[in-house]
C-alpha cells in the first residue's frame, strides 16, 4: 500500500490495523469513530495539529517493510 495525504484513514487502517500506534501517538484516539475513518490523513492532521508529511512517511515506511 502506498499512502498520500489524501489517503482515507479506514483504508489504512482495513490494510493493516497494526498501524494504529502512528494515530494514536500523535493525539488520533478517536480511530473508531465512524467520522474518523473517513477523513484523509490531511484532514485528520489538521484538526490534530499535526505535520500529514510525517504520518505519511510513517506509514509508507511501514508498508515498505512488509513488501
Amino acid at each position: 500500500m502506498i499512502v498520500t495525504k489524501n489517503t482515507i484513514i479506514g483504508d489504512i487502517l482495513d490494510a493493516d490495523f497494526d498501524v494504529a500506534p502512528y494515530f494514536l501517538e500523535i493525539g488520533m484516539h478517536c480511530l473508531g469513530c465512524p467520522a474518523s475513518r473517513s477523513e484523509t490523513i490531511e484532514e485528520a492532521c489538521a484538526v490534530h495539529g499535526t505535520n500529514a508529511e510525517e504520518l505519511v512517511e510513517k506509514l509508507n515506511a511501514h508498508f515498505a517493510k512488509k513488501d
